[in-house]
Formats: structure tokens, C-alpha cells, sequence
């Protein structure tokens, strides 16, 4: 009772000088106790606030990237922290409560997050960092003032800090990467000259694991996307942009589209589909550039037939042709007043228009550069209707060339679709792909995809379709050497598919091969 007693009149004199005392010899009364405090303690303390400066208007990336460290932190952790804040976005929940059955429940998780005034443990290089939430509510307002404090060993904070906040920047980084919803955008035709893009989710199923290439080509490709995303520091390094160019051609059907929505997946970028056809002039097009983000790929598809991009180049070759006949002989002047009221017409003709120049300037010039971590991926059905200029590395770096299916990738395929890894036909058919018989991936997956419910009817189906053609090109050859044979012109009958009784005897024949060859096996 007497130590209470003293306590009650402790507190009771501090309540007394604390209103009899001016107010600045209180704040420096405080000021020292919070020294004499920080003096004796073996920590050192970080605060990271949500907003920058007094306004609170300019938010802290900082406290963005440890939101999403701890979010992290906070799922791995064993045990977890006492308390946490769990919470859903609106539109995740509306979406799930469609209905009043099982399969209406969302199925996103909720986010977790540090719940305000309470602490969770980090380790980092052997050494213990306490992060600790505060949310302090405003005198006279219902906002909220909230920060994130550190704390680390003082004889070793100054030597683990930068090491620490590079470490969380990197980890939270790529957890945003991994975790963000990427969109698909394209360019809307805007008449008044005011180029935008418009933009939907990008939900394409398409993965490295469901593309079926050549193995060397996957690996190829996986190793050379992989460098870029972590390169950095070497593009700073060597003072080269921070982007890199693909090339996809080959026929329709050999799934470069499908290529795209594989590298767009794998690297979790969002996809730009610039439609060259909308945009009137270079500076749509640079200002389209300019409103692409970071971590981004451009899709220009069909670049041979978007755009006559040979104009500009044609145009400037006359000039050039022009001016030299102008310095070697006399002409009349009436004369060259027409040609050059011909060539100012057709100046204004491409004035206004999308150029080559414009275009190259866009992939590989100095407005380029205005922005990090982009790939441009030009696609084409036939390589040689493009300017070479190009094609050089630096704006077309990687040239892929995507055809007919392999061996290896119709076994991929038909694993695929309908689960078949060994069957009779798909020897047939593999076969006859290694004779020089061509169909392409959507080919195949179209056969494949009618029998979907039957897989020896697909097997089979494939296996005709192909031999059919082969015996079709095969048909081919024989007419063309014996036309030159006997020095006859070709006819004028255009080459016609098999019949069903053709196909019939085919099967009939695969069927024998097989056959025969699983008995010469010894099978």
C-alpha cells in the first residue's frame, strides 16, 4: 500500500508540472528522455511511413514493397504471427457469390497482412529484424496514419540495412511480378488523332508445357527470355537498352501466336498488340510507344502485310537519283518543274503516313528507350517481304522459325490430346513425318481434336491424312518427271485430294507395315 501511495503521488506531481511547465521545456524534457532512451538500447530503429512528406499525398514505394515482403514472410512463417488481417477484394467476392452452391465460393485467397500494432520477426545473413505495424488514427478525423518500423542490432544495422532493403526490394519485386493481373491492350482507331490503347485481361492458357517444339528450340528459347528478365545490371552495365527483339515466321497454323502468349505467360508481361493499320502517323505511333509500360510485349503480327513499308525508301531513292541528274546535266527548266511538282505530290502523298523510318525509329531508336524491361515480337508468313533493314540484330535479334511438326511433336500432340504415348499408328505416322510429310500444329490438333472421345480413331485418322499426303506429293513428283519427260506441258486438271477408297487401301497398307515390321521385331 505505501508503494502504491508513492506511485499515486509520482504520477500526481508529473500531472501538476505538466500543466504548470511551458510547453517547450516539456518538449525538450521529452527530447531528452527519448535520447537517454535510444542511448541505452542495443537497437536501432526504421521507420517506413505510407506517404512522404507532411501533405501525406505522395505515397512510399517502400512501404509498398515491405507490404508485400511480409506478405510473403507472413505465409511461410512457422508458427505465425498472433494476430493477422486477413481481407478479399469486393470484386473477387461478388464474383464468387454468384450462387448458392459449392462451386460458387471464391477461390482466390485472401490477402494477409500484419495487423496494426503488432510484430512478426524476419532473418536475414544471421542477424533478427523486427518488423512492427503502427496505424495511429488522426485527433478529429477518422484517417489513419499508418508506417511500418524496423528494427535491427545497432552494432551491426549500418552493415546490414542496404544489404537487407536490396534483398526485400528484389523478393517483393518478384512477388509482384508473379502475383499481379496482366492485360492484353491494342491500339483503338481514333480518327481525332489522339492515339490510346484499350485493354481486356489476358487469360491465354497457352505455356511453354503445352507448346510442342523442338526440345533444343524450347530450351533455346527458355534460356534466352530467362537472361533477359534477369539482365539488369548487364544491360546497364554495357549501356544497351533494356529490350530485345523476336522475329516468328512460318506458315499459317505453326503456332506463333501461340509462341507469344507462352512468352507473355512464362515472363509474366503484359501484351501490346500494336495494329499498325490504325495509326495514321510516326508520331501515333511514337506516342503509342511512350504508353507502353514496363515489363511489356509488343506484338506487331503480320509485319509484311500491315504496312507498304518500302514507300518512304523508294521515294527518297528518286530524290537522291534526281539531284544527281540535276549536278551532271542541264535539263529544261519547265521539265524539271514538273518532276519536281511530281515527286512533291507524292510527298504529300506519304507525308502523314506510317514509314519504314518511323517504324524503325520505333523499334530501334532513341524513343525506344523510354522505358525498361520490353520485347518487341514482329511475326510473318514469309520472311523475305520484309525490308532487310529490319531485320538486323538490335531491332530483330532472335529469328525463330516455327513449321511443320516434327516426329517428336505429334507424339507431344497426340500425348496431349488424347493420351496415347504408344500405339501402332502413331509409328506410321511418325513415319511418315520423317519421309518429308508436312502438317502443321493446328493441322494436327484439329484431327485430333474431332476424335478427342475416340483415341485409336484419332491416332488413325492422323496416321491416313498423312500418308495421304504423302502419297499425294509423292503422285505429284511422278506426273512433273514424266511431263519432262515427254516434253509435254503440264495439264490444266488442278491436283485433287484422295478419295475415300484411296484412304481405305492406305490404312490397309499402314496397317500391313506395321505389321510386318512388328514381326520382323519379333513382337
Amino acid at each position: 500500500m505505501e508503494f502504491l501511495s508513492q506511485m499515486w503521488s509520482l504520477l500526481g506531481l508529473l500531472t501538476i508540472l505538466q500543466n504548470v511547465l511551458p510547453t517547450q521545456l516539456l518538449s525538450l524534457l521529452h527530447s531528452l528522455w527519448q535520447s537517454l532512451q535510444d542511448s541505452l538500447t542495443p537497437y536501432s530503429y526504421f521507420d517506413v511511413p505510407e506517404f512522404l512528406g507532411s501533405a501525406a499525398v505522395e505515397p512510399n514505394a517502400l512501404y509498398s514493397y515491405v507490404q508485400l515482403y511480409l506478405h510473403r514472410s507472413l505465409l511461410l512463417s512457422s508458427p505465425p504471427p498472433p494476430r493477422l488481417t486477413l481481407s478479399l477484394p469486393r470484386s473477387v467476392a461478388v464474383s464468387g457469390a454468384g450462387g448458392h452452391d459449392a462451386a460458387a465460393v471464391p477461390t482466390a485467397p485472401p490477402s494477409v497482412s500484419l495487423s496494426p500494432n503488432h510484430s512478426v520477426a524476419d532473418a536475414f545473413n544471421g542477424h533478427r529484424a523486427v518488423w512492427t505495424h503502427h496505424a495511429d488514427t488522426l485527433q478529429d478525423s477518422l484517417e489513419e496514419r499508418r508506417s511500418f518500423s524496423l528494427r535491427l542490432p545497432k552494432r551491426h544495422a549500418a552493415e546490414v540495412l542496404p544489404a537487407y532493403l536490396a534483398h526485400l526490394a528484389a523478393a517483393a519485386d518478384h512477388l509482384e511480378r508473379s502475383s499481379r493481373a496482366r492485360r492484353l491492350h491494342t491500339n483503338a482507331a481514333s480518327p481525332r488523332g489522339a492515339a490510346s490503347w484499350s485493354s481486356v485481361p489476358f487469360c491465354h492458357p497457352s505455356t511453354f508445357d503445352t507448346l510442342a517444339l523442338d526440345p533444343d528450340l524450347k530450351a533455346r528459347l527458355l534460356a534466352d527470355l530467362t537472361a533477359f528478365a534477369d539482365g539488369r545490371e548487364f544491360y546497364r552495365r554495357t549501356g544497351r537498352p533494356w529490350k530485345r527483339g523476336y522475329l516468328l515466321h512460318g506458315p499459317p497454323g505453326s503456332g506463333k501466336s501461340s509462341l507469344i502468349a507462352a512468352m507473355a505467360n512464362h515472363l509474366r508481361y503484359d501484351v501490346f498488340d500494336l495494329e499498325l493499320t490504325r495509326v495514321v502517323t510516326n508520331a501515333d505511333l511514337r506516342a503509342l510507344l511512350i504508353q507502353t509500360t514496363n515489363r511489356s510485349l509488343i506484338v506487331i503480327e503480320d509485319i509484311d502485310c500491315s504496312l507498304h513499308l518500302t514507300g518512304d525508301r523508294g521515294l527518297a531513292t528518286k530524290r537522291c537519283n534526281k539531284r544527281r541528274r540535276l549536278l551532271a546535266t542541264a535539263s529544261d527548266d519547265s521539265s524539271d518543274s514538273d518532276d519536281d511538282g511530281g515527286e512533291r505530290g507524292s510527298a504529300e502523298n506519304h507525308r502523314g503516313k506510317v514509314t519504314l523510318s518511323g517504324l524503325l525509329n520505333f523499334t530501334d531508336g532513341l524513343w525506344s528507350c523510354c522505358g525498361e524491361e520490353r520485347i518487341i515480337v514482329f511475326t510473318t508468313n514469309h520472311v523475305d517481304g520484309i525490308d532487310p533493314a529490319l531485320l538486323r540484330p538490335g531491332r530483330m535479334d532472335v529469328h525463330v522459325r516455327l513449321g511443320a511438326c516434327g516426329a517428336h511433336a505429334v507424339r507431344e500432340l497426340v500425348e496431349r490430346y488424347v493420351g496415347v504415348h504408344d500405339h501402332e499408328m502413331l509409328d506410321a505416322a511418325a513415319s511418315c513425318i520423317r519421309d518429308g510429310t508436312e502438317m502443321t500444329p493446328a493441322e494436327v490438333g484439329e484431327v485430333l481434336l474431332r476424335n478427342r472421345d475416340d483415341p485409336d480413331a484419332a491416332v488413325t485418322e492422323l496416321a491416313v491424312e498423312l500418308k495421304a499426303r504423302q502419297s499425294a506429293a509423292d503422285e505429284l513428283k511422278w506426273e512433273d518427271s514424266a511431263v519432262e519427260l515427254s516434253d509435254e506441258s503440264p495439264t490444266k486438271k488442278g491436283r485433287k485430294g484422295l478419295g475415300w477408297e484411296a484412304k481405305v487401301r492406305i490404312l490397309g497398307r499402314l496397317r500391313g507395315l506395321t505389321k510386318s515390321e512388328s514381326g520382323r521385331r519379333g513382337v
